[in-house]
């Protein structure tokens, strides 16, 4: 090692170098001058510039979850460049993503002055991130990087803020270079189950007459697919996914029943109604999957739950036996387990009637799409699921269309559907989908959002243009914020305010940002427009917007839960 003398802001670039860092999201600021003068000498590290600090950070959530990596944010401006990091930042956390995000903050001796932009960013960010650190002194920097990349990629994953004073940016110090490197000071290893646990589960499993496996991120963010689904075979059960995880499996597995619950479909929802034993693998059982009711799962089941996070085992719903451990590792083991007791139940009429229903309702989807005009849901997912191509990466906003979407379009490899999950951000999905294309420029990425949605982060057109991210999205055009109006509709008496939205025409605007622009007035027009924004985005690199003309009555009412006081 040879000591080495950095300002705050070179030693901050260089500690992103030794975790490996290619890419930062960020709008630049006064307030990290410093670090954004290093970054201009760092040739390995690619800076893209956003036009929104909420957005950069989807990005950055994007990319995380995209490649197993963390996402860097650099907000640059303390104050409102910070406090713009809010909404993105609690996305984050609900969806245990691993974003560092990093903000300029007031100098130290201003600190409790009210001084120009001053906000109390410790505690701004303290409940929306795993963790947040403001850095004392320029010395303490690349400790305290370190210690935000070590906590943003530890079970469970989740966003850090750190927060760098001006004057720990401009100030001097020396550092032992080269700094630490992580495979220096994080353990990679994954917990494996108990064995008399895992035992005791493989026991209840192959004694079930109806087990089905339910399983979410926990395997899908490890790429813990085939683990999961080797323990189904050799059990012989159905698999079920929980909502917005509905890539947990590909899609053709004959195992595969897809996305359970409220959000799901109901032949995924009638097994884990009628369950005997429950195997949530990788999953909290939380609100998407069952709306913390026993309408959504077997009450008198028995639930074996597998989580790398402990405070999770049993947390919604009583469990039968709790297994800390990572999600394919104990599927691992439990087949290990069940092979070893060659006995099980006889679940095979469970299965076979499963995957006669299962046939039937996709078969069904399809013949009752309406392909009629004007354009419903239906038919424009049965067209979506012709073209899409099998190795898209699909986003989705939240909102009654793209709720809609979620289990009506198939996903054919884990980490291909990316959703708001748990936080129902609409206004997500464009800047997600950039996120990704930066972390896999060679794969399709394909983002869905309401018009109301899109006009919230389309100025991101311009940073997909200067970036080269050729993403394609289609805009779900009703001219009106879905969920609520008809929540309006179904429950107060048609009392609409506030509901209708006005939009320019989205792809003569993507035109006007130097990308490509397509619409599609009718539902026939809906495969050829998608498919030309596909070709003409890979062809240039640039970004193209369908704009697509959906029945702005084709509403539907998901949360009727939270209405029964009002009846309808």
């Amino acid at each position: 090692m040879t000591k080495t003398s950095l300002t705050g802001g070179q030693a901050a670039v260089e500690a992103l170098r030794a975790e490996g860092v290619t890419h930062v999201f960020g709008l630049i600021g006064s307030a990290t001058m410093e670090m954004f003068d290093a970054l201009y000498d760092a040739d390995d590290i690619q800076f893209i510039g956003v036009r929104d600090e909420r957005t950069g950070t989807h990005m950055a959530d994007g990319f995380a979850r995209a490649s197993g990596r963390a996402g860097i944010i650099l907000a640059g401006q303390n104050g409102p460049g910070a406090t713009n990091l809010v909404t993105g930042l609690s996305q984050a956390k609900a969806a245990f993503s691993p974003v560092v995000s990093i903000a300029g903050a007031l100098s130290s001796a201003h600190q409790y002055r009210d001084a120009f932009q001053e906000v109390d960013q410790q505690a701004l960010f303290t409940p929306i991130t795993k963790k947040t650190w403001t850095v004392p002194s320029s010395d303490r920097v690349p400790e305290i990087f370190r210690e935000g990349f070590r906590t943003a990629l530890s079970p469970r994953m989740g966003p850090v803020q750190i927060n760098l004073p001006r004057d720990v940016l401009s100030g001097q110090a020396d550092f032992d270079m080269p700094l630490q490197t992580p495979d220096q000071y994080r353990q990679a290893a994954a917990p494996a189950g108990a064995q008399d646990a895992i035992e005791q589960a493989a026991k209840m499993l192959t004694a079930a007459q109806r087990p089905v496996i339910v399983t979410g991120g926990g395997t899908k963010n490890t790429l813990g697919h085939e683990q999961a689904i080797l323990l189904a075979e050799t059990l012989g059960c159905p698999l079920v996914t929980a909502p917005g995880h509905g890539d947990a499996i590909p899609f053709s597995h004959p195992l595969n029943a897809g996305q359970m619950g409220p959000r799901g479909n109901p032949v995924a929802s009638r097994l884990v109604k009628e369950a005997d034993v429950i195997l949530a693998l990788g999953t909290r059982l939380g609100f998407n999957s069952t709306f913390y009711s026993y309408d959504n799962i077997n009450r008198d089941a028995a639930i074996i739950q597998v989580e790398i996070e402990p405070t999770a085992i049993g947390r919604f719903f009583p469990v039968k036996l709790g297994i800390w451990a990572d999600a394919p590792t104990a599927a691992l083991q439990l087949t290990d387990a069940i092979t070893a007791l060659e006995m099980r139940a006889a679940a095979d009429d469970w299965v076979s009637r499963f995957q006669t229903e299962r046939a039937d309702y996709l078969a069904k989807r399809d013949a009752d799409a309406i392909m009629t005009h004007p354009t419903q849901p239906s038919g424009l997912f049965k067209v979506l699921r012709s073209v899409l191509p099998t190795d898209a990466a699909v986003t989705m906003d939240a909102g009654t269309l793209c709720l809609q979407a979620t289990d009506a379009l198939n996903y054919h490899s884990p980490r291909s559907l990316f959703t708001p999950l748990d936080f129902g951000l609409v206004g997500f999905s464009f800047a997600c989908g950039l996120g990704i294309k930066a972390a896999q420029p060679e794969r399709p990425v394909v983002s869905f959002m309401g018009d109301g949605g899109f006009g919230m982060t389309v100025s991101e057109l311009s940073t997909a243009v200067d970036t080269g991210l050729g993403t394609v999205t289609v805009v779900m055009n009703n001219g009106c914020w879905g969920a609520e109006k008809a929540y309006q509709r179904d429950f107060f008496n048609g009392r609409y305010i506030g509901a209708d939205v006005s939009s320019p025409d989205f792809a003569a605007l993507a035109e006007l940002y130097g990308g490509h622009g397509f619409r599609a007035e009718r539902l026939d027009e809906v495969a050829g427009a998608v498919e030309a924004a596909l070709a003409t985005a890979a062809d240039t690199g640039r970004p193209a917007v369908v704009d697509v003309a959906v029945d702005p009555n084709a509403l539907y009412s998901f949360r009727r839960d939270s209405f029964k006081h009002r009846g309808g």
